[in-house]
């Protein structure tokens, strides 16, 4: 699955401004660097059905087995190996001499920076080595996805080196003669290895938050499909940042590619898309989604048109710049690998007639995409009202509760059918605009 910036964007996957993402839900790495693996995972999942199903067997794995996570590597542990490695420089001879001829209680007290740093690192270095051979252990288990266990063999692959189990062994009561010289040893000759080691195992922390994230949040793993036919159907759909969310129940198929919402301003639309494609972005990570069930289909990518953006510096106008949007959509709707498309009011920066003409003449182009899935939130009643016969469109809305007092309310129920209300007049009043504007209290 490929996505850009604008996606991410309009779904709030990452956080930005000050605001807590998707991402926040996911981030349970152990280290900063298995934080970084898993962001650039996020950017760019799997680019195939098949190493998508592998992701997802692993993860599921670890999801049954949080418990053999090693506990005992922390960041501390890793920040530690490689300020360790970059000191390396300062150490170009083997200790001898002077440095050795004194017990642990002079070296302490004549040479204490070497002597605590040196017992410090290797510490971390026999940890780090230890917690390894943990996860290399998982070997033994039948079970073992094919992912999964290639990363683990190429592990095995670094930890096969005469000095590993030598380190392993270093406890409190090493003296410090034998730590200076396995120092000394293991900048000449394991620094490669360690850090292809710390490689190795920030991409398995990666995928084991990706599985505490999906136990945590009580989200299920999705039924993956094949490209095509296009399918997806979920129960109990909800956006997963938000505290009392609505569950929506949707069902798309081949034949029924393309939905058409509608509903009041606030009602609820935008927010029923993002939940779609934060739940079709979490499927192509392998990991679970907020959901009953998903039974998705491989998609290539999820293209939204949200919230464009003029650009002042080129002097490019709000519409020109959804005109922008909208081209590019369909340049990539040109692939016959299926798309999941959200456009939330499109052409907001014309008028009103204008922006039926467009949006029209836009959803008739759109009907021939018979591979890709679609959803289109408008105001407009007149434009839901057109396509009202087409058998490949479905129509949902979100009902609006009135009294005769002017108030209204949401129960953020989906519905099917197309919505006619109304109600932007009805906000104004409320929140006292038109009563100040014509200078009343």
């Amino acid at each position: 699955m490929r996505n850009d910036k604008t996606t991410f964007k309009d779904l709030s996957i990452f956080s930005s401004e000050g605001n807590n993402g998707v991402i926040s839900l996911i981030v349970k790495t152990t280290s900063d660097n298995g934080k970084s693996v898993l962001q650039k995972y996020v950017s760019a999942p799997p680019d195939s059905f098949e190493q998508l199903q592998r992701m997802q067997a692993s993860i599921k794995y670890w999801s049954s087995n949080l418990d053999k996570w090693p506990t005992i590597i922390t960041n501390g542990t890793l920040v530690m190996l490689e300020k360790y490695f970059e000191a390396a420089d300062e150490y170009t001879s083997p200790p001898s001499g002077f440095t050795l001829f004194f017990g642990d209680f002079w070296q302490k007290f004549f040479n204490k920076g070497a002597y605590f740093f040196t017992q410090f690192s290797i510490s971390h270095i026999a940890d780090f080595l230890k917690g390894c051979q943990e996860l290399v252990g998982l070997l033994s288990n039948d079970d073992l996805p094919e992912l999964l266990k290639t990363e683990l063999m190429s592990m095995k692959q670094e930890l096969d080196h005469h000095l590993t189990a030598e380190l392993i062994k270093v406890t409190k009561e090493t003296s410090y003669k034998q730590q200076a010289k396995l120092s000394f040893l293991v900048r000449r000759e394991m620094k490669s290895n360690i850090h292809l080691l710390m490689q190795h195992y920030a991409r398995l922390d990666a995928w084991q938050s990706m599985a505490r994230a999906t136990v945590e949040n009580r989200w299920v793993f999705p039924d993956l499909l094949q490209a095509l036919p296009v399918h997806f159907e979920a129960e109990g759909l909800v956006h997963p940042l938000l505290k009392e969310p609505k569950p929506y129940d949707i069902n798309f198929s081949n034949d029924k590619n393309f939905l058409i919402l509608t509903g009041a301003n606030m009602s609820g639309k935008t927010t029923f898309m993002r939940s779609i494609g934060v739940a079709a972005i979490l499927a192509h990570l392998g990991m679970g989604v907020p959901a009953q069930k998903l039974r998705i289909s491989f998609f290539k990518g999820v293209i939204t048109n949200m919230h464009v953006e003029d650009d002042l510096l080129k002097g490019e106008s709000y519409f020109y710049a959804e005109v922008k949007r909208m081209k590019m959509t369909a340049e990539k709707l040109v692939e016959h690998e299926p798309h999941l498309v959200l456009m939330d009011e499109l052409f907001k920066g014309t008028n009103v007639h204008d922006a039926y003409d467009c949006t029209s003449a836009v959803v008739e182009g759109l009907l021939h995409k018979h591979e890709h899935l679609m959803i289109l939130s408008t105001h407009l009643y007149e434009v839901a009202k057109k396509f009202k016969e087409r058998n490949e469109v479905q129509f949902v809305y979100f009902s609006t509760q009135m009294t005769g007092d002017d108030n209204y309310s949401f129960n953020y129920e989906l519905k099917e059918g197309i919505s006619n209300d109304r109600i932007g007049y009805r906000i104004l009043q409320k929140e006292g605009v038109i009563g100040l504007l014509k200078g009343k209290a």
